[in-house]
């Protein structure tokens, strides 16, 4: 029957096990009794037993295999262990009483690691029982540290495209900023002109109607007013009220144009930051209201912004690249709401070293499978062509710069809710300080 030796378990966690394959008990008592004491032995009395106690457990380091058995020989058991990928990299010492050459090529090519001859001597039992041993805790090993390097490498992989991916961001950041910079001198030049001019014609119209109105005045006074009758038809025909009233409100709604234009092209300096482009204190607040105004377009016909802010201090930070995470964030939150919806802004402190900011959509929600892969880089939920995957992900690489966290909560079919925990000052490694 199929037996461990009765051997005390008490060499500890890496003991060998020898599995000893044997029709005959006498062949079978011999070999567990010259093997060292140290080892775990396990017998099975047949090719077919063997097959099953290879795969089992416990999993044997090492099998002596006898080749002359019923049923099925020991090259048979030889030839399917190596066709089991759980037992094809076990060693087998075949154990026969045949000496001729061809038995040995035989089983040789059918995968054996070495032979053993009848009768059995101990010393060359053991001999060979070590040296196949040590060979497989060598591989083994090997196998080991091939696995471990090989994590590293697509570790290592991941973390270099991951880097790589935030530095073109950076870059294309920092370009966009170049960009947005002259445009906005461009624009500061013509808009200045266009403001002042139009604050000089308005001055210009008022002067111009005050004079009609004086005119009208000395009209009424004279003795023939009959010679006025053209200009009075052509004063009717014109609705020259309306036009009094009409011009000032067109000149008004022209001031406010341009004062939104002048306002955009602040928001677009402040969200790009161009001129700040080291740690600096930064007020959050002016970046959420500069970063609402340049996704306005996105947020302006099926999206309502509720602000709710808290009293922030100001922050050490990178205050273009937080801005790029509100934008990410906001944007996300906009794209998540299919109809009608609303985008809710929190922002408050955490005890005396931190603040949190908080952005909160009514959208179809994160189902929990993906919630654990947002962050990952190039994965999206969206459909092709509407995300390259790494919105989120640059914005948590941008935030564990800060030494900061990024939070989210989220429930199908009600919305999603990511919270922003930064500290008022990073550590002094974060900043280079």
């Amino acid at each position: 029957m199929d037996h461990t030796d009765g051997r005390p378990d008490d060499a500890g966690p890496h003991r060998n096990t020898v599995l000893v394959v044997d029709d005959e008990p006498i062949n079978r008592m011999v070999l567990e009794g010259v093997l060292p004491r140290h080892l775990r032995v396990i017998a099975a009395t047949s090719g077919i037993k063997a097959l099953e106690m290879a795969s089992g457990e416990p999993r044997p380091d090492l099998i002596l295999l006898d080749i002359m058995m019923p049923d099925m020989d020991g090259f048979e058991v030889l030839k399917r262990l190596r066709e089991e990928p759980a037992t094809r990299d076990i060693p087998v010492i075949l154990v026969t009483a045949l000496i001729d050459e061809d038995s040995e090529q035989r089983g040789f090519g059918l995968g054996a690691a070495d032979y053993i001859h009848k009768p059995i001597r101990a010393a060359i039992v053991n001999a060979r029982v070590q040296v196949q041993l040590e060979a497989k805790a060598a591989r083994d090993m090997l196998d080991r540290n091939n696995q471990r390097l090989r994590h590293k490498v697509e570790s290592g992989s991941q973390a270099l495209e991951k880097a790589q991916m935030q530095l073109m961001q950076a870059e294309k950041m920092a370009s966009l900023g170049q960009l947005a910079a002259g445009i906005a001198h461009e624009i500061n030049n013509p808009v200045g002109f266009v403001g002042s001019n139009l604050g000089s014609l308005e001055t210009y119209v008022r002067d111009l109607l005050a004079l009609v109105d004086a005119y009208e005045r000395g009209v009424q006074r004279v003795a023939e007013p009959a010679a006025f009758a053209e200009a009075a038809a052509l004063r009717g025909k014109f609705d020259y009220a309306f036009l009094c009233e009409d011009i000032l409100s067109l000149l008004k709604e022209s001031a406010e144009g341009v004062d939104r234009v002048r306002k955009i092209v602040s928001d677009l300096k402040d969200y790009s930051h161009t001129s700040v482009a080291e740690w600096h204190w930064a007020d959050l607040h002016q970046g959420l209201e500069s970063t609402l105004n340049m996704a306005r377009n996105q947020l302006k016909y099926h999206c309502t912004v509720v602000k709710e802010l808290g009293e922030l201090p100001p922050v050490y930070c990178l205050g273009s690249q937080l801005n790029q995470v509100f934008m990410n964030l906001i944007v996300n939150a906009a794209q998540a709401i299919q109809e009608q919806g609303e985008i809710r802004l929190r922002t408050g402190r955490l005890g005396d070293d931190q603040v949190w900011i908080s952005v909160t959509d009514t959208g179809k929600g994160i189902p929990a499978e993906d919630l654990q892969r947002i962050f990952e880089p190039f994965y999206t939920t969206k459909p092709v062509g509407q995300g390259t995957g790494l919105g989120l992900s640059l914005s948590w690489g941008i935030v564990e710069r800060h030494h900061g966290r990024i939070d989210v909560r989220s429930e199908v079919g009600k919305g999603t809710t990511f919270t922003i925990t930064l500290p008022i000052e990073p550590p002094p490694e974060a900043t280079g300080g």
